[in-house]
């Protein structure tokens, strides 16, 4: 399982519900890596997106209250419904895509995450932990963009070296 998130130079992802900057480099970037794949995120995160709809030619799986279940989506409602049924998909299409508590709890059961990373204090709210501090997670720059939107990007690809398996505290 992989996640993809863009971050601020204090590892900010967002503010009220919505993304920190406008990025057109970063949508394409997003839309090639997920286009035709398994997006699973939290109900906010499906709310964030215009009109609440789910992102066209993916699976869509969110994790909702009990009381929702919105249309177009597989909806599950507990931590155990969404290992289950993520077990129906190849590990390599599946990709964490937010909001901020749904990726700190899955990020340690990804073995891969995508990050862009944007030179810019963007005034976020809320935080993705720092991959550069955390010891099973190494990096390589796959490109660097010098100005988008007034901004320069650095797209990035951590490793996990000791996922989490589903079900257990236990590493792979």
């Amino acid at each position: 399982m992989k996640l993809i998130v863009a971050v601020d130079k204090n590892w900010g992802i967002g503010k009220r519900n919505g993304l920190l900057f406008e990025l057109p480099e970063d949508m394409k970037y997003f839309r090639a890596k997920t286009l035709e794949k398994v997006v699973c995120m939290g109900y906010n995160t499906l709310l964030s997106f215009p009109g609440g709809k789910p992102l066209k030619n993916r699976v869509n799986i969110v994790l909702a209250p009990a009381d929702k279940e919105p249309d177009g989506c597989i909806v599950v409602h507990t931590l155990d419904e969404l290992f289950k049924t993520l077990e129906n998909y190849d590990d390599n299409d599946v990709f964490v895509i937010g909001g901020a508590m749904f990726y700190r709890t899955m990020y340690p059961y990804c073995d891969e995450a995508y990050i862009t990373k944007v030179d810019a204090d963007g005034g976020a709210e809320v935080f993705f932990d720092d991959l550069d501090k955390l010891s099973n997670w190494s990096y390589t720059v796959v490109d660097e963009l010098t100005s988008v939107n007034g901004y320069k990007l650095t797209f990035t690809v951590y490793k996990n070296s000791a996922p989490k398996k589903f079900g257990t505290d236990q590493t792979v």
